[in-house]
């Protein structure tokens, strides 16, 4: 199959500056990378593809032949990638590309090397509280490990990644560039010792289970002046043995007798505040559900609270006393008699059913 245009691939003109190559480049390889298409060999070769493109439009010997003669032009000349395992002419911006994909040298951590400053390692920990903490919130405290620098101490460039704040791994035809898991791509290490910390966390009335709180710079000191790191929080909220949770609305199943189902009632349902009398009406079926407006959970935002949805379950006993069974055999003979007609779900189906034989 004949090579597509290089300039085609890389969706720009044959004037196209070299900003303006990299650009087009950036964007394809982190949309084909194959590290975002596992097991995906179109992206793979489209990945392979812009950088092949790339690698001859950004090297001017390479582009001059290319421009003059196609690709009989490249005179053997492949892309880098696919020769030792390097990037050829493409390494200066490979930093910025991987650095999107593995937090790497090419984003902020590496600014803040340059000038000196280093920030300090984020830490996180889990939170562990009730049903109804998380309904009206609470203060909690936590035990974290922080990495402490031992005093004397001075940063060493990292002998790992050689100061670079990146490793490099082969993968196949190219090589990627990953976070120093030794420096964790700040470029310099520095003797630290663990303290444990105590800390007060306010839990806002309304979390959720999985939500994180995040406590700004409770993390490890940074280093040469650099910003403490943050402290973030997973809560994890406990199930609780009557209540279920949707959002801000909470459900729960009310069970209610046969009695009370056909004559009506008022019984008595648990919420988050205390038990409240619910009136329930004749002839409820099983299943009917009521909502008890403003009972569920606060909005985290301050502004309104969510409802208790309550389902009413009629409860079929499973053991009756002699004059109880004697009361189920009245009612049963009064309703063959009248042809449930006390009974409309019933007297429902049974029409459907005779309708359906005739």
């Amino acid at each position: 199959m004949a090579k597509r245009d290089f300039y085609e691939i890389l969706g720009v003109n044959k004037g196209a500056g070299e900003d303006e190559i990299k650009k087009a480049y950036r964007k394809l390889a982190l949309k084909y990378h194959p590290d975002r298409n596992p097991d995906d060999k179109e992206a793979e070769a489209k990945f392979k593809e812009a950088s092949e493109a790339a690698d001859c439009l950004l090297n001017k010997e390479k582009r001059a032949a290319y421009d003059q003669f196609g690709h009989a032009g490249m005179n053997g000349q492949g892309f880098g990638g696919f020769q030792g395992g390097d990037f050829g002419d493409l390494g200066d911006i490979f930093g910025d590309i991987f650095g999107d994909f593995f937090g790497g040298a090419g984003g902020g951590r590496s600014r803040g090397r340059r000038s000196g400053a280093i920030r300090g390692k984020d830490h996180h920990t889990r939170l562990d509280i009730s049903f109804e903490e998380a309904a009206f919130g609470c203060e909690k405290e936590v035990s974290i490990q922080k990495d402490i620098v031992k005093d004397g101490t001075t940063p060493e460039t990292c002998s790992t990644c050689q100061g670079t704040g990146q490793v490099r791994r082969q993968q196949g035809f190219f090589t990627l560039a990953q976070t120093c898991y030794q420096c964790q791509g700040v470029g310099v290490f520095v003797q630290t010792v663990k303290k444990k910390t105590k800390l007060s966390v306010k839990v806002p009335a309304g979390i959720d289970d999985g939500q994180k709180l995040k406590l700004g710079r409770e993390g490890s000191p940074g280093i040469k002046g650099g910003p403490s790191g943050d402290l973030y929080v997973d809560v994890r909220v406990k199930e609780h043995p009557i209540f279920d949770r949707d959002q801000f609305d909470i459900y729960c199943d009310v069970p209610i007798s046969f009695s009370q189902a056909a004559l009506g009632a008022e019984v008595e349902v648990p919420t988050l505040t205390g038990k409240v009398m619910v009136k329930i009406d004749a002839g409820t079926q099983s299943g009917k559900r009521m909502r008890l407006r403003n009972k569920g959970i606060a909005h985290l935002n301050g502004y309104g609270t969510g409802d208790q949805i309550i389902n009413l379950i009629v409860e079929t006993p499973t053991k009756l006393t002699s004059e109880q069974r004697g009361i189920f055999e009245e009612l049963s003979k009064i309703e063959e008699k009248q042809g449930n007609i006390s009974n409309p779900m019933s007297k429902g189906f049974f029409d459907k059913v005779r309708d359906l034989f005739q």
